[in-house]
């Protein structure tokens, strides 16, 4: 006989407010495990695919780890250095790119720029604050990264929580499958079904897209000489998950860059726009529609309100469960309202 629903609704809610004050509680313990299942959930299928080419669990499993730890370090040691010195050079150099524009519109639109305009006023305050707030963003995430305690979590701890939960993947899904309560058992496996293809949808498939983009533009832009085009190139194919606005974002900064850098040479400006019109037609017609596909996925609005929130509210580990919890409560939310259309409150007496 199944518990009644009240009785249910409690016992879930209690397990569910567990977790959100043991996420409170030991977020910074628990942020490099949920990294590692992170990391092993999105590189299960890869093992899955050297299986069912006849590699063995463990094969499969010590080969994609180490081309990923020899990516990582190539990452760590070629890029990222570069990375990190562009972006502290363009937040430098933000109030002579403004004096620039500041020189241009007052060749070009003097009325403008009187001595008591707001677009004078603007612009003489704009470049100091990018330069100082972008400075301390960098000089904040580099100190952080220079702590001992981050370094063991992310580059000891984290790759072996990830290789040991990959190791035991199926004997790990079999044994919560064994745990779930026998009367709801196949409506939970359907709800999971539907949070793994939401989670699968956005999380393996549009990352694989924002990387890709990623080195995409930041290769493009480098090759066409643009000055800042790796930094640019890069937070533009990360932020392309938000449809549009990583593209433009990108777009205008790196346009902007070209005026500033290429100015009397037009095709160049246009080399660079060509760019970003390339890397939109092969993000919507070649990379979305093959990695993302026709999967349940999440809004952006949805899963910013959702980052933003466990992000304040438990840190990091709270970004790290983000996705897959705004997945969860998406997916419950449109099972309970189609409970709802099914229901009698909804059709009313006569069932229509």
């Amino acid at each position: 006989m199944a518990l009644p629903t009240g009785m249910q609704l409690k016992y879930w809610g209690i397990a569910g407010g567990g977790f959100l004050v043991a996420l409170w509680l030991l977020g910074d313990v628990i942020a490099p495990f949920l990294a590692g299942a992170a990391v092993a959930y999105f590189l299960n299928p890869l093992v899955e695919r050297l299986e069912a080419r006849g590699l063995s669990r463990m094969m499969a499993t010590v080969l994609i780890t180490l081309v990923v730890m020899a990516a990582v370090a190539v990452a760590l040691l070629g890029v990222v250095p570069g990375l990190i010195a562009q972006a502290v050079a363009l937040f430098e150099a933000a109030p002579d790119g403004l004096q620039a524009v500041h020189r241009f519109l007052e060749v070009r639109f003097p009325d403008a720029l009187d001595a008591d305009s707001a677009v004078r006023r603007g612009l003489a305050g704009m470049g100091e604050a990018v330069q100082s707030r972008g400075m301390a963003l960098v000089e904040g995430a580099l100190s952080s990264a220079r702590g001992l305690l981050g370094v063991l979590v992310f580059v000891v701890i984290t790759p072996v929580v990830a290789f040991y939960l990959l190791m035991d993947w199926p004997r790990l899904v079999a044994r919560i499958d064994d745990l779930l309560p026998r009367d709801h058992a196949p409506v939970i496996r359907r709800l999971a079904h539907d949070i793994d293809r939401a989670v699968a949808g956005f999380v393996r498939g549009q990352l694989s897209v924002c990387l890709i983009l990623a080195v995409f533009y930041a290769t493009a832009l480098v090759l066409v000489g643009l000055q800042f085009g790796l930094v640019v190139g890069v937070v533009t194919g990360l932020i392309s998950f938000i449809p549009w606005i990583g593209a433009i974002i990108g777009g205008i900064l790196s346009i902007g860059l070209a005026l500033h850098q290429f100015w009397g040479a037009p095709g160049m400006i246009a080399l660079v726009a060509g760019i970003f019109v390339l890397g939109q037609f092969l993000e919507g017609n070649v990379l979305v529609p093959r990695m993302v596909g026709r999967s349940v996925g999440l809004h952006p609005v949805w899963l910013l309100l959702a980052l933003s929130a466990f992000g304040s509210l438990f840190g990091f580990a709270g970004m790290l469960v983000a996705v897959p919890v705004a997945a969860a409560l998406g997916v419950v939310v449109r099972f309970f309202t189609q409970q709802y259309h099914d229901s009698v409150l909804y059709r009313g007496s006569g069932g229509r």
